[in-house]
């Protein structure tokens, strides 16, 4: 038999119906999928007999029946992150994975596309196949977040939902020296670029620049909300440029990235014409060109500590604490500077 035959008869295994294949063709959310096939009584019946005949014709077979309990199930977390590919999330992964693995559990990773959508039916599916879950940078509301802790053990990375287990980076505190050490230097007309609007964090980040800037007596801006991606930063950077401001405190290191690129394609010099403060310290920002001025965070900490909160609740114990905040530093490297003298003279003619 040739490689052709051998091929020819083994036969082609088609790609599994799921729960999106289902959303699409019904018309209606994945979340809402999820809820008609593991609890149909939250979905009306005209609905739900829509989404069970497209979930017929798909050939789609859960992989439970409903509130039935997998093997290996009371072994299973699930770590839900809103973008697997953002350096920042490695160190969240990289945390949950030690210590799961220390005692015993298997970590399912999901990333919900910065989607509250699909986190919410993510966690719709997770509730028969993992005992626990943490839920990092949500993008669900907290009444939502509240209502899933009722049904399941669950921890929150940087969002504090009441009654929720929460582990918090302090970002603010951050923030803080940032807008004190950019003041130090001269500078008066300081731009947030602000990252998306569903992200707990970035209001947390603003309100601390509103409240820092009335100290300081600074007028502060903001700019956006910028997808956080370098792909973003190229926009971020015209808007700074255009708006005349010389310092730009960056939702993130990634956004922070990407304004440097556009920065030299547009023959401008950081920090000589801008500074920029970025926000996570992630992988590469030490090293790219100009070396990142940016808030550290000991993120692979936060990952570590949810998972301990987490194991304690499943443990039946007391939770020594249920918020626990993490420090942050401004770490000062070559994208901040003196404000340019010529920005000086430009206002004192004013």
């Amino acid at each position: 038999m040739t490689v052709a035959d051998d091929a020819a008869s083994t036969p082609v295994r088609r790609k599994a119906a799921t729960i999106t294949d289902i959303a699409q063709l019904s018309g209606v959310a994945p979340s809402t999928v999820s809820r008609a096939l593991t609890r149909p009584d939250r979905v009306n019946e005209v609905t739900r007999q829509r989404i069970e005949r497209a979930a017929r014709d798909l050939g789609y077979t859960p992989n439970r029946a409903p509130g039935a309990v997998l093997p290996g199930r009371t072994r299973a977390i699930a770590v839900l992150v809103s973008d697997i590919t953002n350096p920042f999330y490695f160190d969240i992964i990289r945390g949950t994975q030690q210590q799961l693995k220390a005692a015993g559990y298997t970590q399912l990773l999901v990333d919900t596309e910065e989607s509250g959508e699909l986190e919410a039916s993510t966690l719709d599916e997770m509730r028969g196949g993992a005992v626990g879950a943490v839920v990092t940078a949500s993008r669900l509301p907290d009444t939502e977040l509240a209502r899933y802790a009722e049904s399941m053990p669950l921890v929150c990375i940087n969002r504090r939902p009441p009654g929720v287990p929460n582990v918090l980076i302090d970002t603010p505190g951050g923030v803080v020296q940032a807008l004190e050490h950019l003041y130090s230097l001269g500078h008066r007309d300081i731009l947030y670029i602000s990252g998306p609007l569903s992200s707990w964090s970035n209001e947390r980040r603003w309100k601390t620049i509103e409240r820092v800037s009335a100290r300081l007596g600074v007028t502060p801006r903001r700019a956006g909300p910028f997808s956080p991606t370098t792909a973003s930063g190229a926009a971020a950077a015209d808007v700074a440029i255009n708006a005349g401001a010389t310092a730009c405190v960056v939702f993130n290191d990634l956004i922070a990235i990407g304004m440097l690129a556009r920065m030299r394609e547009r023959g401008l010099s950081v920090p000589d014409d801008l500074s920029i403060v970025g926000c996570d310290d992630i992988f590469g920002a030490d090293f790219c060109n100009p070396p990142l001025t940016t808030l550290a965070a000991p993120i692979e900490q936060a990952g570590r500590v949810a998972v301990s909160m987490l194991l304690a609740r499943l443990a039946g114990g007391a939770a020594q604490r249920d918020s626990v905040l993490l420090p942050t530093h401004l770490t000062v490297r070559s994208t901040t500077g003196p404000v340019p003298p010529a920005t000086i003279v430009r206002k004192d003619r004013r």
